[in-house]
């Protein structure tokens, strides 16, 4: 398994790598996800998360986290459609996972708990989009939401 991680100029001293990856590999670990895979987790500014979710997805504003994946439609992980083709390196390249330092901050505020508990539930967050799972209608919200409170109690990063 392979977590590489990017944390911006002037964020570096905020959050540890090593425990960044701890995280990403835990929830891959969890979900059943293989041990040839790799995955980018970026943490970056508010400015930067916004530009590119304005350049990708054309939504003008901040968000807190965004999953861009590498896999097509059809090979995310735990779709019902048939196995995907492995690479010719064997790894599974999954995407990666862009986290806004300074939103992580307000919304840790906001739920009244630490930084890191929410950096770790937006890396479960977007991992999990990653690996499939949807939330763009009530329903589904409420069952990916479900899935990081199991993954993060199973990790105890939520207590």
């Amino acid at each position: 398994m392979e977590i590489n991680v990017l944390i911006d100029e002037g964020l570096e001293g905020c959050l540890d790598v090593g425990w960044l990856q701890s995280i990403a590999e835990q929830i891959l670990i969890a979900q059943n996800a293989g041990s040839n895979v790799e995955l980018g987790v970026v943490i970056t500014t508010q400015q930067r998360v916004q530009q590119l979710n304005r350049s990708y997805l054309g939504r003008d504003e901040p968000t807190d986290v965004l999953a861009f994946s590498m896999l097509p439609a059809a090979e995310e992980i735990g779709a019902d459609l048939p196995p995907f083709v492995t690479p010719p390196d064997g790894v599974i390249h999954l995407g990666e996972v862009i986290i806004s330092h300074s939103q992580a901050v307000i919304q840790a505020e906001e739920q009244h708990h630490s930084i890191r508990k929410e950096i770790a539930t937006l890396i479960t967050h977007g991992l999990l989009h990653l690996l499939g799972y949807k939330d763009d209608n009530p329903e589904l919200k409420l069952q990916m939401s479900a899935k990081e409170t199991e993954l993060l109690t199973s990790i105890g990063e939520i207590g």
